[in-house]
């Protein structure tokens, strides 16, 4: 069974989601549910452990070799992501706030979990798969079951978000499948590792410009790259708050996944920076993304649209880290990735257990709970230090190979709004330490179970740990961008 996880990896959670229609209870479907995760995680680690070891591990689907037959193809950037991907599922699913803001009719929570479970089938099957249709289906997959999931928010604004979303991801859904149908036309193959070796050649056609200009494009939508970001306040502010947490802290980070291996393994750094200049379109509107994500940060008056707006800056980061194509740029690109899931998850999950006890999300729902819910709130303060980049949080770690990164290219204004964009942070997150620490109560609370804030405290505890312990982190990230550049360990 154990060759076989590159495969049941993907389709555990993808078969597990039916089963939620026959259990039907809650209690029993989400512990399901958890279980599933728990199990996808265990394989995630088992799998990136193999890979440290023993290199690439690839799976031929059906008894096909490749590229004729679909293959699942796993190196250390992707084993890297399916356990961020998996443990943040692991965290997230068995959370008791996980019901506590839906809208969903007496009885009905077992098709809530189901399309958890889908929506985790697809992100693994984006992550996994090394043939690029896959990669369309399994969008498609992830996609449909984030549109059901935002849409059960109280509010009749969560129709409105989720349709969107579907707006906005049906056109990025169309791009990729156009450009991956333009490289088909040319060379004949959808498996990617065989279309980096064919492209080379092939790399003048007009065709495979297109091909490359479409995959670009869907795929930043996807990501939520600014200016193509329009669809992510309002997902994230309406859904329900531990939805929120799980597409926040996963869902871009497979597109940004998907990005980077577009353009490293299949076109190749060479032929995408040194010949096309994407840099230079990349790196100001990474810039851009900064400020503007933090800015609109600062003057928001709801938490989750604050930390949505707060997550257009981190993807902008993370963008930045993708247009240096060096190794130190994208390590701190990557180990963004993974610390930004930590902070953004767990933020979320505050959010989430502010809204079971006030029944809002407004950031003067928190005034004066600092002393009511102590723990919820000092999960937000130290969620908040790691997203300015506090010396000691995961988030510093980061921002550090981002800036050293910048300045290994010469690109010493860069490195400086790296650090003025961070400060901006400082503003809406003492904001929110202010209204909730020297505010005056508003709401008679008390702390939430333990079953809702052990979970927040997981991911926001996993960002001082991983502040000062950064062999696990950076050492993944320094693995996977060598393997993304090519470069011999």
């Amino acid at each position: 069974m154990s060759e076989h996880l590159s495969a049941l990896i993907v389709v555990l959670p993808l078969l597990a989601a039916p089963v939620c229609l026959l259990l039907r209870q809650t209690r029993m479907v989400r512990a399901w549910t958890s279980i599933v995760a728990w199990a996808c995680l265990c394989m995630a680690l088992t799998l990136l452990e193999r890979v440290h070891t023993g290199g690439v591990i690839t799976y031929a689907m059906g008894g096909w070799d490749p590229p004729l037959g679909i293959e699942y193809r796993l190196d250390a950037l992707n084993a890297y992501l399916l356990v961020i991907v998996t443990a943040i599922a692991s965290v997230v699913f068995p959370s008791g706030v996980i019901l506590t803001d839906t809208s969903l009719p007496e009885g009905k929570a077992h098709l809530y979990f189901a399309a958890l479970l889908l929506c985790l089938a697809g992100l693994l099957g984006i992550t996994s798969t090394g043939d690029l249709f896959n990669v369309f289906v399994f969008v498609e997959i992830t996609s449909l079951s984030s549109y059901t999931l935002i849409s059960l928010g109280k509010n009749r604004q969560a129709l409105t978000a989720a349709f969107s979303y579907l707006v906005m991801g049906t056109i990025g859904g169309t791009f990729l499948l156009v450009g991956i149908g333009f490289l088909y036309q040319v060379t004949g193959t959808l498996n990617m590792n065989d279309l980096a070796l064919r492209l080379p050649e092939l790399l003048g056609s007009r065709t495979i410009l297109a091909g490359f200009a479409f995959l670009m494009v869907g795929g930043s939508i996807k990501l939520a790259v600014f200016p193509l970001h329009q669809w992510l306040p309002n997902a994230y502010t309406h859904a329900p708050a531990a939805v929120s947490a799980f597409i926040a802290a996963t869902a871009t980070k497979v597109s940004y996944y998907l990005l980077a291996r577009i353009i490293f393994t299949v076109f190749g750094a060479a032929f995408v920076f040194d010949a096309l200049h994407l840099h230079w379109l990349l790196m100001p509107l990474a810039i851009a993304a900064m400020f503007a994500g933090s800015l609109a940060a600062v003057f928001q008056t709801d938490l989750k649209r604050l930390l949505a707006y707060s997550s257009i800056a981190q993807i902008g980061y993370m963008t930045l880290g993708l247009c240096m194509a060096s190794e130190t740029g994208l390590t701190g690109g990557i180990v963004h990735l993974f610390n930004h899931a930590l902070m953004k998850g767990g933020l979320f999950l505050a959010v989430a257990c502010v809204v079971m006890r006030t029944g809002s999300s407004s950031v003067n729902a928190i005034s004066g709970l600092g002393r009511k819910m102590p723990l919820t709130m000092a999960a937000i303060v130290v969620g908040g230090l790691s997203l300015i980049g506090v010396p000691g949080t995961a988030g510093f770690i980061s921002k550090w190979y981002l800036v050293v990164g910048a300045l290994e290219r010469g690109w010493y204004a860069v490195s400086v709004l790296i650090l003025l964009s961070s400060l901006i942070a400082v503003v809406y997150v003492w904001r929110l330490v202010e209204t909730a620490f020297f505010g005056v109560p508003e709401h008679e609370v008390c702390e939430v179970p333990w079953t809702s804030w052990l979970p927040t405290w997981i991911l926001i505890g996993a960002t001082l740990v991983f502040g000062i312990w950064t062999d696990v982190t950076v050492g993944g990230a320094s693995a996977a961008a060598r393997a993304l550049l090519g470069v011999t360990p």
